[in-house]
């Protein structure tokens, strides 16, 4: 059963770590998972974790090998994020599982509309000037790490959003930075996590060895595009798993 379990997590680990790099969302994939198989919300919250961490180690490797790395500016933005991403784990460890999963399910779903109804590339191209980028990107990271913190799934896509609209950079370095931001402030989430003893460490290094294969793989691939497949299949499994959660 057990051999079986790891088996499903590399899988599955692939998969979201393939999404998590190239785009965002892995971890609606993932997190279900791990609640299906017996994983209450906190557990399941922070065993996602080490997958997280170890694949992001991998990512950022990826991108210096294939020379896109700006690590001062990854860090300076990914200090700004410290603050809330403990806020958000604490949180994460102390609220029911019921709720944790309606909100869960709740966010899957609003990842779904956020593909489906994305802003055109017009839309995109239409700059804020460089003032306005200052005044928001900082306040917007300190909230996206308390809900990277607190929940993950889907993070990408909030720092996606803010780092390619409002800083206006090219999709490749947004990821670059995504995924070296991510990397920082997963250190004191899983920290939290471990500390409260909300870690499943068999299934979350059975997870992080898929999750760092797909991570390596996708910061490759990231230059070549192909989100819109993976948007379509993402946007498929998160509305049957975000359904199976609201009816728990």
């Amino acid at each position: 059963m057990e051999i079986m379990k790891i088996l499903m997590l590399l899988g599955v680990g692939i998969v979201a770590g393939f999404v998590n790099v190239m785009a965002g969302g892995g971890s609606a994939i993932a997190m279900p998972v791990l609640i299906f198989m017996g994983l209450d919300s906190a557990i399941a919250n922070g065993t996602n974790r080490v997958a997280i961490f170890l694949q992001n180690i991998f990512a950022v490797f990826s991108f210096r090998k294939e020379r896109f790395q700006q690590f001062k500016t990854s860090m300076k933005l990914a200090l700004w994020t410290l603050p809330g991403a403990v806020l958000g784990a604490v949180a994460a460890v102390r609220i029911s599982d019921v709720w944790f999963q309606r909100i869960l399910a709740l966010v899957m779903i609003g990842i779904v509309l956020s593909m489906v109804f994305s802003p055109t590339r017009q839309q995109k191209e239409s700059a804020l000037s460089g003032s306005k980028r200052l005044l928001l990107i900082y306040p917007a990271l300190l909230g996206i790490g308390f809900y990277g913190g607190f929940i993950q799934a889907g993070v990408g896509f909030l720092f996606m959003a803010s780092l390619y609209h409002i800083l206006n950079l090219d999709l490749v370095f947004v990821n670059m930075h995504k995924v070296f931001i991510i990397f920082i402030y997963t250190i004191p989430a899983l920290a939290i996590f471990v500390w409260t003893g909300n870690v499943d460490w068999l299934l979350g290094l059975s997870l992080a060895a898929g999750n760092s294969f797909g991570g390596w793989w996708a910061a490759k691939m990231a230059v070549r595009g192909g989100e819109k497949v993976i948007r379509a299949v993402l946007s498929i499994a998160i509305i049957i798993m975000s359904v199976k959660l609201l009816l728990v």
